[in-house]
């Protein structure tokens, strides 16, 4: 077992230095483009930050999850495939945990650490800086009025009132 380990280790730093290191910029930056637009998105429609909800909601887990999943489901496979590519060049076998392990790395990790700072980022900027200051909640609209093309406008809701 300590050999499977150390073997494992020590391929998995070669990677930073080896061919088509690349996809370990690009991989990263692909899915915090997608992590950014779900964040967003999440904001918009009022809904909590990502990974904690996962974490603490266990009614909502499955469908946060499977909405997760099919945003970096595309570049989770690419992580996978192009590691089998480069274990096949570089190692000449494949080692299937070793491509896991790197494409949870460059595609998962990146993901779930950004969805919700991004939510509370967007919220808080929709929000504008003087409701955050005066301590009031601005529900920010996410539809137009279709027969006279204008926004349905800001509702505040403030307790105090």
């Amino acid at each position: 077992m300590d050999e499977i380990l150390a073997r494992i280790w020590e391929n998995l730093g070669g990677r930073i230095g080896g061919p088509m290191k690349f996809r370990l910029l690009m991989q990263p930056l692909m899915v915090s483009v997608f992590a950014i637009r779900a964040g967003i998105k999440d904001a918009r429609a009022g809904r909590p930050p990502f990974f904690w909800t996962v974490l603490s909601d266990p009614q909502s887990r499955s469908d946060l999850l499977r909405d997760g999943w099919k945003d970096i489901a595309k570049i989770f496979t690419m992580a996978l495939v192009i590691d089998v590519i480069y274990q096949i060049v570089v190692e000449r076998w494949v080692y299937p945990t070793e491509s896991l392990i790197v494409a949870i790395i460059l595609a998962i990790i990146p993901y779930l650490l950004l969805r919700g700072p991004v939510t509370r980022i967007a919220r808080a900027t929709m929000r504008g800086p003087s409701q955050i200051a005066a301590g009031k909640a601005v529900d920010v609209p996410t539809s137009r009025d279709p027969l006279t093309s204008k926004s349905a406008g800001y509702i505040e809701s403030d307790p105090r009132r």
